[in-house]
């Protein structure tokens, strides 16, 4: 048998999968944009029908009219410019500190031990409780938000970091360790590349926590921003421009997790559980 053959027998498999993948896909997206048609219809029909009164819940087109015009708007986008700035500056904050006292943690079994209450004793406290801290510290200002959102986002980071530097194999380290290789040069190539993953799973998950605190924070505090425009509106009655400014904030939402999900896959295009993915 030739080698030609050989090559090519090999290559028909990987292109029945592929083509199996890229159907697998389209059927996906196409089952999101009929959801997302029968969400929005639906919506258009609950009040149409007087289900709910058109004051507090306006049709669809309504929402999605208003959204439009405020897309015209220079204040609208400077709104959106001073969340994305608080969950930025908050999410890199979080992640910094996490990343660092994360592997400085996992990687000692006696700062583990002597962490673990601490860490399960302040994680479950809700960062909306910090409220009136953030507003006695830093009044309505980007601080009370960045106070929130890094209190949210760290432990999301700092939790998946301890897992996966609990993950490394201990064969390997040794490995390693015979092999002379310090404990800077462990962590860079032992350890880090297996706590990775979860470290991009952390940063996944506090990219969307960050984004949710942020609104928290403006529309609670007051602090600049979509969240502050979303009380404004309803405070003064415009119901469907509350509505299009809060769907607009689930847009972002969406806009991020779809960024983020892309850079892990670039970060973690190595790792055997993106090469054996079909569709995210």
């Amino acid at each position: 048998m030739s080698s030609a053959t050989l090559a090519g027998g090999g290559a028909a498999p990987k292109v029945e999968q592929s083509r199996r993948r890229a159907g697998k896909g389209t059927a996906k997206q196409l089952l999101g944009i009929l959801g997302i048609i029968g969400f929005l219809a639906t919506w258009e029909l609950i009040p149409r029908l007087g289900l709910i009164d058109e004051r507090f819940l306006p049709p669809a087109t309504e929402v999605i009219a208003a959204l439009i015009v405020d897309f015209g708007l220079t204040a609208f986008w400077v709104a959106v410019g001073e969340t994305m700035k608080a969950w930025f500056l908050g999410l890199l904050i979080a992640v910094a500190a996490a990343v660092l006292l994360g592997f400085v943690i996992g990687s000692s079994g006696f700062l583990r031990k002597a962490t673990n209450s601490t860490i399960e004793f302040l994680r479950p406290i809700p960062s909306v409780a910090l409220i009136p801290l953030a507003v006695l510290l830093f009044g309505v200002k980007i601080e009370s938000s960045l106070l929130l959102i890094v209190y949210a986002s760290f432990w999301q980071v700092l939790i998946q970091v301890l897992y996966g530097v609990a993950d490394v194999d201990m064969v390997a380290n040794n490995t390693a360790k015979t092999y002379g290789l310090g404990r800077m040069a462990r962590i860079r190539y032992v350890v880090f590349p297996t706590a990775l993953p979860y470290l991009m799973t952390g940063v996944r998950l506090a990219a969307a926590v960050a984004l949710v605190l942020a609104i928290t924070a403006e529309l609670v505090i007051g602090s600049p921003g979509l969240g502050r425009e979303i009380a404004l509106a309803q405070s003064g009655g415009a119901i469907s421009g509350m509505y299009a400014l809060v769907l607009a904030t689930g847009l972002i939402g969406v806009l991020i997790n779809v960024l983020m999900r892309q850079i892990e896959k670039r970060i973690l295009a190595w790792h055997s559980s993106v090469r054996s993915e079909v569709i995210v």
